[in-house]
């Protein structure tokens, strides 16, 4: 039986300290220890993106990470890219282009393209495309979704195209 650990990082800008198994999923750690419900158990095994949260900047698959890797990063799930009152451009782009239906797996879209969106301010519709790759969606099939991605881009640059 393995000893629970400290994890000290910071989560959505703060410092979060938790005693947890080493071995937990992020994925869990998050949602059932955190209650941040964002990141999604889709397939459980790196293929459909749904649980993608940030890392250091990166887009990572927290179904496949585990709590002890936390230790020290700084982490972003999409509940700390907006809020309600005042959604990051991309989630405002998502909303008025429409490109959630179910849902599901908006949250993971979203952290992907903010990841884009922060080294390539001015991304192409392929480049969009191939930082989406990871992200399964069932339901848009895809053009609305890179349709926010480029509506979002341009608002962040201030409306330039």
């Amino acid at each position: 039986m393995r000893e629970d650990i400290t994890v000290t990082f910071t989560l959505n800008g703060a410092q979060v300290s938790i005693e947890t198994s080493p071995g937990r999923r992020v994925l869990d750690l998050l949602r059932e220890d955190l209650g941040l419900p964002a990141a999604k158990e889709g397939c459980g095994s790196g293929e459909c993106g749904a649980c993608a949260i940030l890392v250091d900047g990166v887009a990572r698959l927290s179904c496949l990470m585990l709590a002890a890797q936390l230790e020290g990063r700084e982490v972003v799930t999409a509940e700390g890219l907006g809020t309600c009152e005042n959604p990051h451009p991309i989630q405002a782009a998502f909303a008025a282009s429409g490109a959630v239906q179910c849902g599901y797996c908006t949250p993971g879209m979203t952290v992907a393209a903010s990841e884009l969106l922060a080294r390539n301010p001015s991304p192409d519709r392929c480049e969009v495309r191939e930082a989406v790759s990871g992200n399964l969606c069932r339901c848009t099939g895809y053009v609305k979704i890179v349709d926010a991605v480029m509506d979002a881009a341009e608002a962040m640059r201030g409306g330039d195209s």
